[in-house]
């Protein structure tokens, strides 16, 4: 790693930052000084670190669109300064948040690195260390005089994956993580093996340009045995919704009931965006394959492949942000603009 590389890291909350509160043992953030300090191998790292913080660091918990805007100003603010990018992150939302900045960070020519922990910084057995110091050097990989990761990515226990095709699946074990469609693109042990042709490939000599116009005004839609007509009517005529997902069963499957294609026929006859997701971590949409989706297909309804739900919320607000017109939004949500699907 060159000493000359230079990494911001950005400290925005969550349990790699915080200290258990003595009296009632809650863990509470603090100053991300404090968690500098208490990593002192940060400094036999051979690139210089700088760092800036959140103001009033947040458990992820508490993270909207608003925080994602403004981890994207920093990024832009200070993208010329610095060869990487490191961004501190509570786990609960970071694949919503790293989701949402892979669309927002377009023609992004360096890396941005999410990471955090499932035990504090100050923890005997905390698992920050490895995670934010391994982040910080992956952050730094030089190939040819320019950054070897160029997008959004995360790092949690010895993995790196592309940011947009990740989900929490355990909130327990230090492997949290997974990306179940897609494989990771580095893999830590005595060495850190980066799988180069698995890595996003940036359009070239495109300027970056980070995009902070989001638009809320989605839902998701968890399809289950035993869901009636009022409840759906009720979700589909939310005032002011433009669009909705539907976590579908197996490969895009969904009831066959009259009333329930009748329903989703009117939203989209209303203008709704509705988009086919599979509920199942792992595999992708396929409307069509089954009779129990043809009527889907039919409708015309948006294909999610093997999106993640994380992906397709954030992917969402992106595309509704850029004002995408309504004849072309089914064409471009299908398409993978950021490697978030197949």
């Amino acid at each position: 790693m060159s000493k000359r590389t230079r990494i911001l890291l950005i400290y925005t909350g969550g349990t790699i930052g915080m200290v258990k509160e003595y009296q009632t043992g809650t863990l509470k953030p603090f100053n991300f000084d404090k968690l500098v300090e208490q990593i002192p191998e940060l400094g036999q790292l051979d690139c210089t670190i700088h760092s800036i913080s959140f103001k009033h660091p947040l458990d992820s918990s508490n993270m909207n669109p608003t925080h994602w805007i403004h981890i994207a100003d920093i990024i832009e603010k200070y993208y010329e300064e610095y060869e990487g990018f490191v961004v501190l992150h509570g786990s609960d939302t970071m694949s919503y948040t790293s989701s949402a900045l892979s669309y927002m960070l377009e023609n992004l020519g360096k890396p941005v690195i999410f990471t955090g922990s499932q035990l504090p910084i100050g923890d005997l057995r905390t698992d920050a260390k490895e995670n934010l110091i391994t982040s910080i050097q992956i952050a730094g990989m030089q190939k040819g005089n320019r950054p070897l990761i160029r997008e959004v990515c995360l790092y949690f226990e010895h993995k790196l994956y592309r940011a947009n095709r990740t989900t929490k699946v355990n909130a327990e074990h230090f492997e949290a993580f997974m990306s179940p469609n897609y494989p990771p693109l580095a893999e830590s042990g005595v060495h850190i093996k980066v799988n180069e042709e698995d890595l996003w490939e940036p359009g070239r000599k495109r300027k970056f340009a980070a995009h902070k116009k989001l638009d809320d005004r989605v839902a998701i839609f968890k399809l289950f045995p035993g869901f009636n007509q009022q409840l759906l009517k009720g979700i589909l005529r939310v005032s002011d919704l433009q669009a909705i997902i539907l976590e579908t069963y197996g490969a895009g499957n969904a009831p066959t009931d009259r009333w329930f294609i009748e329903e989703l026929a009117a939203a989209k006859k209303r203008g709704l965006h509705i988009v086919n997701v599979t509920q199942c971590p792992g595999g992708g949409v396929s409307m069509g394959r089954y009779e129990t989706s043809e009527a889907l297909r039919r409708l015309q309804i948006i294909n999610g492949s093997d999106i993640t739900t994380e992906g397709a919320i954030t992917k969402l607000m992106y595309l509704l942000g850029r004002e995408i017109s309504s004849t072309s939004f089914k064409t471009v949500f299908e398409t993978s603009i950021r490697g978030e699907m197949s």
